[in-house]
């Protein structure tokens, strides 16, 4: 399950454990066809990382803060910080593939 995030919950929800953070936009045309992609790895990590999206053009703030400067952009936080990062579209084996090298690492 892919959690919607907004300027009022970002800090509350990238505060605790491992979670993934998609930064996307309506208008981008690569974070369109990340987003079922990102839906279905959400569940094959269930358990172990939680996945949410962040609509950069309804909430800038935490992008800005995250510094994000090109989407999609996936950030992995565990306890309010950043742990890794990934930029752009990649399809499912490889975006696994990073994902696991970043959770390889903490």
């Amino acid at each position: 399950m892919v959690q919607e995030l907004t300027t009022e919950n970002f800090k509350e929800s990238i505060s605790g454990d491992l979670i993934v953070v998609d930064f996307w936009a309506e208008w981008c045309g690569p974070c369109k066809m990340m987003g079922p992609v990102f839906e279905e790895l959400s569940s094959e990590y269930e358990g172990k990382l939680k996945f949410a999206k962040l609509d950069t053009q309804a909430h800038p703030s935490p992008a800005q803060e995250s510094a994000v400067q090109g989407i999609p952009c996936l950030i992995v936080f565990k306890n309010g910080e950043e742990v890794g990062r990934i930029v752009g579209f990649a399809p499912k084996p490889m975006l696994k593939q990073k994902i696991d090298a970043v959770l390889a690492k903490v």
